[in-house]
């Protein structure tokens, strides 16, 4: 089924059309796993905060404390804007909120829907994008994982903070926030920085059977694949249900027209 790269662990494979897309996605394994869905099929599995401390070089030894001093200066704020505040020991609760607002934490967003991811990789792709199919009973069931379990109070601070973690650890916090529940979304959360999540499941027992690639040729998937998702009302504005999610949506709409193709002159 798929073409390995020689320093790659996990299977990629490139799809051909749409119609591959859903026939795979339908069937065994793929049924029961999570997706991430990304715009260009180039960049590695980096949370926003291992982007941002990387690429604005923060030293190392920084990290967890400037990863500290970030949740607590947001824990202290947000109380103005918030209608209901999160337990001030809840660091899961509070990161997942976080996130949810655009701020740099070590969460990446999946979609236990293939459709979720789907769109999120080719509504602004332009090249080839991407979807990472993740099992997330293999990662689940990883001893170090269930050990770290981030709901645990303390477990944060003790067991991701540290940075001397290579385990990655996937769920929700208890109370689910409404983009959550839209997106039907889960966090993959993972105990180093320095790593992208496909580098630290190679150090599992059979990456392979933990994490797939799918690679999507935008010329060959994107405008059925958005005219699909589009039809089955995933947009910006079911996905985001605010109003900055129903502005967003506004973009898809200069491709679309029930009546005519806006692509053609005539």
């Amino acid at each position: 089924m798929a073409k390995r790269a020689d320093s790659v662990a996990y299977p990629v494979h490139r799809l051909k059309s749409w119609g591959e897309f859903l026939e795979l996605i339908s069937n065994p394994p793929f049924d029961n796993w999570a997706f991430r869905g990304q715009g260009d099929s180039r960049l590695p599995l980096f949370s926003a905060l291992s982007r941002y401390l990387l690429t604005y070089r923060i030293a190392p030894r920084s990290w967890a404390d400037q990863e500290k001093r970030i949740l607590r200066i947001f824990k202290r704020k947000a109380i103005h804007f918030l209608p209901h505040v999160p337990d001030r020991h809840d660091d899961f609760q509070w990161l997942a909120l976080m996130q949810d607002h655009g701020a740099p934490t070590r969460l990446l967003d999946f979609s236990w829907s293939p459709y979720v991811a789907a769109f999120f990789a080719l509504h602004k792709a332009t090249r080839e994008a991407a979807i990472w199919a993740c099992n997330p009973f293999v990662i689940g069931n990883e001893k170090r994982a269930r050990k770290i379990d981030p709901e645990m109070p303390g477990n944060f601070r003790k067991y991701f903070l540290s940075g001397d973690n290579p385990v990655v650890w996937m769920g929700e916090p208890h109370a689910m926030n409404r983009r959550l529940i839209a997106q039907s979304g889960t966090f993959m959360v993972p105990g180093v920085l320095h790593q992208p999540i496909e580098q630290i499941l190679q150090g599992y027992a059979d990456p392979g059977k933990t994490l797939i690639k799918f690679i999507l040729p935008v010329d060959k998937l994107r405008d059925k694949g958005m005219r699909e998702l589009y039809r089955m009302n995933i947009t910006q504005a079911t996905l985001f249900p605010d109003l900055d999610g129903l502005a967003r949506s506004l973009a898809y709409e200069l491709e679309f027209h029930w009546a005519y193709d806006p692509r053609k002159e005539t």
